[in-house]
């Protein structure tokens, strides 16, 4: 059965499941079991913990193995020293790795019995887990095909083989993966609606759009799909793509291997290195991509060519390949020499184009995959040229939480010379958006102490009935069950009241003689006022009304200063979005030409 993968939206990858278990049946869906193994350190702390070794011990012994990646506690006791000292992996382990092999000569040691143990159940099945995308759909009763468990964290049941034995038990096997690329483009989409009255159809814009193109010419990919590392904006801005058919082949080209034709392909498109192919015979199917072997399909059509392949040897051929099968490429080696001699072509260049072919199995591609999310990645860029401030803003709200992001996206805003605004009262929404100056406005969802009930409040009483005037307005307003002073005090923090310029973010926190602060006097104020508006309380004169209880004052003293205030703008929204501590030295910074911890590697992976 073939093994289909789809994406969807974050948001809409549940609907999806929920539709086939409704469609199929619950006892024909199931999720995939996975099986971890115990590694070299793993197995060294469970024996440890059999075995009653304080944990301190097993750590330290568990810390004499190498991090790298992949490390074998039996290589690290077995293996020649000499050949260890050779691999470049093992720099700067060679005298752990000689401890933990002393330990393991002491006969009657306790932490060597437990090195001893380890290597014994080192690559065993540890505990299971479920495939984070795979689903699979049977043509009947699940339990007629292969033994099922029930899974823990869900009410769908979990085969107990594993994804790569799936395949062979005659059911299907679909990957629905949640991209968040989607649900950047939905919710740019919904932007643009709202601010523009405009809908796009994102599946019918244009190929050829200039605008577009210019993007990529000049690598201002930062934010789109595929195409924003730096190395890719490099060769971007190297190649200069005109084509889609260009975007294709540099999804397909740039991942380990394939990377170092790179340079030839940009040269060959701009005619500055010769297009050759080792068989004349070849151009056909490798013109599109000036004489280099991108994409499975090619191999595939130049074996039927070439060589006589039917279509199901060329597609064994492809499986082979993106499997790395290297036994079933070997056979078919001279299958494909003799078709290539039954053809009459020169059998030393033939043997070349299989030597290349059996180098491109360790990175083949498909083209029919590169394309589907080349044309993806074309559509996020398209956003980006044409609808800037909209498509940025879906970006940032997809970066929600993580701060490094957050901060990175909005310095590209301001490349683009779009404005990022703080997180305001009157014009926030839950997440990021666009206002009608054409400027992103900070959500609420960013602001540290804002819980879900208290947005929506905040949201759904302002498109009722309108802007809040006053801080006394947006008080009497709101439900102060769920806006309370928590929510409140997170709100001027983050500077989101700052538009009520009358009051100072630091004057919400000064106290009154009776030591009442601000805030907690709002509170109180907005209590009794919706007392009085629920019981119409009477008095002497007749009934009080809101506009009769008296307002607190707004007290007077010492405001914070700006290091002060930014500093909690910083606790609560994890940016610092009003101004910045360094403001005041922006002429030394840029005159100096100082550089900043980031960009020193040393502290690179040490910024928080």
């Amino acid at each position: 059965m073939p093994d289909i993968d789809t994406d969807f939206d974050d948001e809409g990858r549940q609907k999806v499941i929920d539709y086939v278990v409704e469609k199929y049946g619950k006892n024909q869906v199931a999720q995939i079991v996975t099986y971890g193994s115990m590694a070299a350190k793993m197995s060294l702390k469970d024996v440890a913990r059999v075995l009653d070794l304080p944990l301190q011990e097993a750590n330290a012994l568990a810390k004499l193995v190498p991090d790298r990646p992949g490390t074998s506690l039996d290589t690290v006791i077995n293996a020649p020293i000499e050949q260890l000292q050779k691999d470049d992996n093992y720099n700067g382990d060679i005298d752990n790795i000689k401890e933990l092999r002393q330990i393991y000569a002491l006969k009657d040691e306790a932490k060597s019995k437990v090195i001893k143990e380890a290597l014994i159940l080192e690559g065993s099945v540890r505990g299971t887990g479920v495939h984070a995308a795979g689903i699979i759909i049977a043509p009947y009763d699940l339990t007629d095909i292969l033994p099922v468990a029930i899974s823990r964290d869900s009410d769908l049941l979990l085969t107990q083989y594993e994804g790569k034995v799936i395949e062979d038990a005659g059911v299907l096997k679909m990957d629905f993966l949640g991209l968040k690329t989607l649900t950047i483009i939905k919710y740019a989409l919904k932007i643009i609606k709202e601010n523009k009255q405009i809908e796009i159809d994102l599946d019918n814009i244009p190929l050829d759009d200039e605008a577009t193109f210019k993007l990529y010419q000049k690598g201002e990919t930062n934010g789109t799909f595929q195409f924003e590392s730096s190395g890719m904006q490099k060769y971007l801005k190297e190649l200069k793509p005109d084509k889609f058919e260009d975007l294709i082949a540099m999804n397909a080209l740039f991942r380990p291997g394939p990377l170092e034709y790179i340079p030839n392909f940009i040269k060959r498109k701009h005619g500055k290195e010769a297009v050759t192919y080792d068989l004349d015979a070849m151009e056909e199917f490798l013109g599109e991509t000036y004489g280099i072997t991108v994409y499975q399909e090619q191999v595939m059509l130049l074996s039927q060519k070439l060589a006589n392949f039917t279509k199901g040897d060329a597609d064994t051929l492809r499986k082979a390949m993106g499997k790395k099968q290297k036994e079933v490429l070997d056979k078919m080696k001279s299958k494909f020499m003799d078709g290539c001699k039954t053809n009459g072509h020169d059998l030393t260049k033939a043997e070349k184009v299989w030597t290349d072919w059996e180098a491109f199995a360790s990175y083949a591609f498909n083209k029919s995959h590169s394309t589907c999310y080349a044309f993806v990645a074309y559509q996020t860029a398209y956003l980006k040229a044409h609808y800037p401030a909209e498509y940025m803003a879906a970006v940032l709200t997809n970066a929600n939480g993580q701060i490094n992001k957050i901060t990175f996206f909005m310095e590209e805003c301001r490349k683009q010379g779009i404005p990022v605004l703080g997180p305001d009262i009157n014009e926030s929404q839950t997440n990021f958006t666009v206002n009608k100056r054409g400027e992103i406005r900070f959500g609420f969802s960013g602001i540290k102490g804002l819980g879900e009930a208290a947005i929506d409040n905040i949201v759904s009483e302002r498109k009722t009935n309108g802007p809040f005037q006053d801080i006394y307005e947006f008080i009497q307003r709101v439900n102060l069950r769920t806006v309370n002073k928590k929510t409140l005090e997170s709100l001027v923090w983050a500077g989101a009241l700052d538009t009520f310029e009358a009051i100072d973010r630091s004057q919400y926190f000064l106290a009154n003689d009776k030591n009442i602060t601000f805030i907690e006097a709002l509170i109180r104020y907005g209590n009794v006022c919706k007392e009085a508006t629920a019981n119409k309380t009477a008095t002497l004169f007749g009934e009080m009304t809101a506009d009769q209880i008296q307002q607190p004052t707004i007290p007077t003293g010492e405001l914070w200063p700006l290091i002060y205030k930014l500093k909690l703008e910083r606790e609560t929204v994890g940016i610092y979005i009003s101004g910045h501590p360094l403001d005041d030295f922006k002429w030394e910074i840029r005159t100096m030409r100082l550089t900043k911890i980031k960009d020193i590697p040393a502290f690179k992976d040490k910024i928080i």
